[in-house]
């Protein structure tokens, strides 16, 4: 054997020793092979939205609008049409009020088209019916939360039929127009506030088309604006643009949702009345007037459906600006600032033109941007750190500031090192009227956290005394933070971005003192259409991947 070939065999004898010796020496050698978990679903997503028409003609209550029974997001679009004509005592035969449209051919009545500036001006042909007719937009009751209703027993979203109640027709079931014939879908007379909170309907039978069930009713969203014109909308200040709340093009007369609309929620009205004048109940013999109600919806990325030419109308030119922003759930307002997932520098962000409610990524962070504090800003992890107890919280948010990058933590700027939380009891807090279990409010805004003086002033601020650092919001933070225009503006912005229903987060409010339950956001569940909702009795030791901590952080971009 040469000396080559004896090497080679002392090297692979003492390589086989040395693996002998990890064998044996449990404590020096590890193998694990084939550590696997699966974790899957099948969820169906079901679009199903329906127009409510509720009219009544002695009282004039009319209320449009439109309800999500689906499980996803709608974007929807209704456009108004009317038709008037009078008969003169003595005379045979009707005369229509504007040339060319007849009363029994819907698609020839005329398209309802306010002024640019004011949505109780008609304009073009629809200035003819200024004289005869007065159309309330939106509803604003002072002192009260938002109207209640009956959602829609028909629940297959093949079905065009809309959800008519009271003297209203279906277009479907009844094309007559004689002012008589019945043609309602939808239980209730049409009045104004028909139902309430508390009532119930029993479609056994079928009284109504649609499921044999019992339906109690829910409420409408609260309207964060009155209607408004496409060009008034255009004038807002950009982080306002988004909200619940309905925009009229008035070169086409359709009105917009300028709100996606999320599974479970009703729109607020479109129109509320529709009152004849003094003119027309002056007229010497009779007349006929009606208002035809076209209603579409489309999933959120099909906006390209609402921007087809209009054969008659031109859409008008912000409309795209306006679908894009409804699409995305903001106005895109950064001006230069780079998109949700460009992963920059701090030096490439302008945080001064940020709108709240903006994500961007930082750094390898991505954040949920708060509000603007003047010289400084306050921003948020937009995912949260599951696994983590309420009692946890302040290892945890260590631990991650200390991980972050050096350029970000030099911005970064103090705050207290110890908050006064006080305490604050699940059963003490009274929600905004109407909340109570409907999908749209449920633990949305407490309308009494002022009565409880700590927690209502425990506001995040800049404090020179205390230590740059990440920190959990506290209750009154988080209600400060939400409404139109703010960092959340509807109870689904408010869970955290992480993936599915993991996506609860606690804030630093302890609950009852003395007891063992603290304050969170609540998470999404297939099961449990309250997501984002507060709620006050989450365990402080318990720990799931559904519920953890969401860091935030005050920064100053001219350190």
């Amino acid at each position: 054997m040469t000396p080559e070939k004896k090497n080679q065999r002392r090297l692979r004898n003492l390589a086989l020793l040395s693996l002998l010796l990890l064998l044996v020496g449990g404590t020096f050698a590890f193998q694990a092979f084939n550590q696997r978990a699966i974790n899957d679903r099948i969820r169906e997503n079901i679009p199903g939205g329906r127009v409510h028409d509720y009219y009544n003609r002695d009282t004039e209550n009319k209320d449009v609008f439109v309800e999500n029974y689906g499980n996803v997001p709608l974007m929807a679009r209704i456009r108004l049409s009317e038709f008037m004509e009078k008969r003169s005592v003595g005379d045979t035969d009707f005369t229509p009020i504007v040339n060319g449209t007849i009363r029994d051919q819907v698609n020839t009545w005329t398209v309802m088209r306010p002024s640019e500036t004011n949505l109780n001006t008609r304009v073009g042909d629809s200035a003819a019916f200024n004289t005869y007719s007065n159309l309330t937009f939106g509803w604003s009751r002072s002192g009260q939360d938002a109207p209640w209703f009956m959602p829609t027993f028909n629940r297959d979203n093949q079905d065009l039929m809309t959800a008519a109640a009271g003297h209203a027709r279906d277009w479907i079931t009844s094309t007559a127009t004689d002012g008589v014939t019945d043609g309602a879908t939808h239980p209730g007379d049409g009045t104004d506030a028909y139902w309430s909170s508390g009532d119930s309907f029993d479609n056994s039978g079928p009284v109504w088309p649609g499921e044999e069930v019992t339906h109690d009713a829910a409420q409408n969203l609260q309207q964060d604006r009155a209607p408004m014109t496409i060009s008034q909308w255009a004038a807002l200040p950009n982080n306002l643009k988004v909200g619940n709340f309905w925009v009229i093009d008035h070169q086409t007369g359709w009105a917009y949702w300028a709100n996606q609309l999320q599974a479970g929620e009703t729109t607020s009205y479109l129109l509320d009345a529709a009152q004849m004048t003094a003119a027309a109940n002056a007229i010497p013999g009779e007349y006929y007037y009606g208002i035809h109600v076209d209603g579409q919806l489309i999933s959120p990325d099909r906006i390209n459906d609402f921007l087809t030419a209009d054969p008659n109308y031109t859409h008008h030119g912000d409309l795209s600006d306006f679908l894009t922003a409804v699409q995305n759930g903001s106005i895109d307002n950064n001006w230069g600032n780079p998109g949700p997932d460009d992963n920059v520098q701090p030096d490439q962000i302008n945080f001064s033109i940020m709108a709240p409610g903006t994500i961007f990524t930082m750094a390898n962070e991505q954040y949920l941007y708060l509000e603007n504090m003047g010289n400084n800003h306050m921003i948020i992890r937009n995912e949260m750190i599951p696994n983590t107890t309420f009692n946890g919280q302040n290892n945890a948010l260590n631990d991650w500031y200390g991980a972050l990058n050096p350029t970000v933590q030099a911005m970064v700027q103090p705050v207290s090192d110890a908050f006064n939380t006080g305490n604050l009891a699940e059963g003490e807090l009274h929600w905004r009227p109407g909340g109570g279990y409907a999908p749209g409010n449920w633990r949305w805004l407490p309308v009494n956290l002022g009565e409880f003086p700590d927690a209502a002033a425990d506001i995040t601020e800049v404090n020179s005394g205390g230590s740059p650092r990440a920190f959990a919001l506290s209750l009154a933070d988080v209600v400060r933070l939400s409404g139109p225009g703010r960092a959340f503006p509807s109870r689904a912005e408010r869970v955290a971005g992480n993936a599915g229903e993991n996506n609860g987060w606690w804030t630093r409010t302890p609950g009852a003192a003395g007891g063992n339950g603290a304050w969170r956001v609540f998470a999404e569940s297939e099961s449990n259409p309250y997501g984002g909702g507060l709620h006050g009795s989450g365990s402080m030791n318990y720990s799931t991947v559904a519920r953890g901590v969401r860091p935030a952080l005050i920064v100053n971009q001219s350190n």
